[in-house]
């Protein structure tokens, strides 16, 4: 079957995750990503580790972090602070059509490698830039990690055991929630950017920044901030704005309740024997349940502890109130709708043999994603880009490769 992004070509000079997030997208969805990186070492996240995947043949593995975000690629290792190197990328940049990069405000410029540079060479280039805290601004020069995004971002500030309790303090989501966000906002721009290509024979630039994303992603809480001139606060599990929605203690374990409406209410109240309790005025509308939360959960929490998980969720099957357990991520692969919707899946790659992996979660109907290949060995396909892309003779490719500014595939990937 077509694949949506067939026939693009995008060129990566991202690491970590962010742009390396993008570029995954993209390439599951048909396009060609040409990953650059460092001759030494590569992608950070080929050191990121342990967990490993370990390989079929011992001795070989490679770090989980770096698999989960560049399935789909073709690695080649280039040294970009050569003009020899930036000579091959500015040649692979006339014939792209994306660039993602996601290097500090400003560095590539002293290479030639900027956007106004490449897109001298090739107007139709779409150059995507992400970074920390944008292309202007105070901090623009700054250096930007997920962890640091999301206290400043506020997102550490609403995160966590609440205030008073025992373990209260800012905390970090448990995965790099904001890579993946700017990731996702980054790949959105730039299909829009091709659209308008499309349309007009025209590239662009494009300024992505990890604080600009979470602080339109912290959504609700930035609105209501902005509404009501109030600092949101940590509120662990409990929704600011809905209630019941939290995490329940059961007699063997927890379990979640997501009510976001009073059928819903009245439905649970049937449900777990507490019929009645919905036309108690404290607790009749939302708004009244967010004003007597407290003794609504107390309420809640009495009856839930008196019987396991498995008792209460029995009770609510069927019964269209948002209800679950808590899994571990062990859980979640065993789950069989996760298995029924082909969530796991195992893939090629040159130096481990067969990994697994987690599908793309976007479903098209006409244009499916594909997994092709799992992340590519440090290298791996140095000399066919370069010789088949960039119709470079073999002899070029070897003095290339002679003079260290290429370098070719690592046949073991053993961090």
């Amino acid at each position: 079957m077509a694949r949506a992004l067939e026939n693009i070509r995008i060129l990566d000079l991202s690491r970590v995750l962010a742009g390396p997030w993008a570029t995954q997208l993209l390439g599951d969805l048909g396009a060609e990503i040409i990953k650059v990186e460092r001759p030494e070492g590569g992608d950070d996240t080929r050191s990121w580790s342990p967990p490993y995947q370990e390989g079929e043949e011992p001795g070989t593995r490679e770090a989980s972090y770096f698999l989960s975000a560049n399935r789909n690629k073709k690695s080649i290792c280039i040294d970009i602070s050569s003009p020899a190197g930036q000579k091959v990328v500015r040649d692979l940049a006339a014939s792209s059509d994306v660039l993602v990069e996601n290097f500090k405000t400003g560095s590539l410029a002293k290479y030639g490698l900027d956007a106004n540079s490449l897109r001298r060479i090739n107007p139709r280039l779409v150059y995507c830039s992400i970074t920390g805290f944008g292309q202007t601004g105070p901090y623009a020069s700054l250096p930007g990690y997920d962890l640091l995004i999301q206290a400043m971002g506020g997102l550490m500030s609403i995160t966590g055991v609440p205030d008073g309790q025992p373990g209260a303090g800012p905390m970090k989501v448990g995965v790099a929630l904001v890579d993946i966000l700017t990731g996702l906002y980054a790949a959105n721009a730039i299909q829009a950017a091709l659209l308008h290509r499309t349309n007009t024979g025209e590239g662009q630039a494009i300024d992505v920044s990890l604080l600009d994303c979470l602080v339109a992603a912290m959504a609700n809480q930035s609105q209501g901030y902005l509404a009501t001139g109030k600092n949101p606060t940590r509120m662990g599990n409990a929704h600011p704005s809905i209630c019941p929605y939290d995490v329940y203690e059961t007699a063997d374990g927890h379990v979640v309740l997501a009510v976001g409406n009073d059928r819903q209410f009245q439905k649970l109240c049937d449900c777990i024997g507490l019929s009645g309790l919905a036309d108690d005025s404290r607790f009749s509308t939302n708004a009244a349940r967010v004003a007597n939360r407290d003794v609504l959960t107390a309420i809640l929490h009495e009856k839930l502890i008196s019987q396991p998980t498995r008792h209460w969720l029995d009770l609510l099957e069927n019964s269209d109130v948002p209800a679950g357990p808590v899994n571990k991520i062990a859980d979640v692969f065993a789950d069989p709708h996760v298995q029924a919707r082909n969530t796991e899946i195992t893939l090629d790659h040159a130096g481990l043999g067969k990994v697994p992996g987690v599908a793309c979660p976007v479903r098209l109907s006409e244009t499916p994603a594909t997994h092709q290949s799992a992340a590519p060995l440090l290298g791996e396909h140095t000399d066919d880009v370069l010789q088949t892309v960039l119709n470079y003779c073999p002899n070029e490719v070897t003095r290339l490769n002679a003079e260290r500014i290429i370098s070719t595939a690592h046949k073991k990937s053993d961090e």
